[in-house]
């Protein structure tokens, strides 16, 4: 049985080395979580003792097998739960994530069968992301950031890479959700900075910080 800040450590390192076998450094750990490096060097310890990790001294981290399998299972309850929050109890597209963050750490796989199952067996998460399957498996998205595109280009909001709830307040106000259509109608090269069209309605300017965080198809 894993602690909270075990299964904490595990989804983050599955994100930072994007679900593969790369190497994630002690001092981006330690930057995420607002720690001291030898207190993220003693969580790795832990989680090698427990086979979840295949860690060596600076040399960074990579998860095992058996680690990879949990991220991945706490990664679906997570967005299993943001779904149903959002679809069943009303809650809004930037109040989601930090109480799923909670409920991720439910570990009863038949309430989350049953949760999948009432759910209508969704296929992604309000911010755009795959839900993996009951066995892992999940099919991604080519997707690119919209600070890649070229004046004049036309796309589809996927997702957004952000949890911060002020940040995605300020897109939901704005409309820049997933779903949303958006055209982009200049790009200044000295900043990067964009200006788009939303829906064929609404224009707007973005910088080319908040441009990076929304990714479109």
């Amino acid at each position: 049985m894993q602690s909270a800040t075990e299964e904490n450590y595990l989804k983050v390192i599955h994100h930072f080395s994007s679900g593969t076998n790369t190497r994630v450094l002690t001092n981006q750990l330690a930057e995420y979580f607002n720690s001291t490096p030898s207190s993220v060097t003693d969580m790795l310890a832990r989680l090698s003792g427990k086979k979840l990790v295949n860690y060596k001294k600076y040399y960074g981290v990579s998860l095992s097998e058996k680690g990879k399998k949990l991220a991945v299972d706490i990664i679906r309850r997570h967005r299993l739960w943001e779904v149903f929050l959002a679809k069943k109890l009303g809650f809004a597209w930037d109040e989601v994530h930090p109480i799923a963050e909670e409920m991720e750490h439910v570990s009863s796989n038949a309430l989350i069968e049953r949760l999948d199952k009432f759910l209508d067996y969704p296929k992604i998460d309000p911010h755009g992301d795959p839900i993996p399957d009951k066995n892992g498996n999940y099919k991604p998205v080519v997707l690119q950031p919209l600070s890649e595109l070229k004046e004049g280009d036309k796309a589809i909001i996927s997702k957004v890479i952000a949890s911060d709830a002020t940040l995605l307040s300020y897109l939901k106000e704005h409309l820049l959700i997933p779903g949303s259509e958006i055209k982009l109608l200049a790009l200044y090269s000295f900043d990067g900075s964009v200006d788009l069209m939303i829906n064929n309605k609404k224009k707007i300017h973005i910088s080319k910080d908040v441009a990076q965080k929304i990714v479109v198809k």
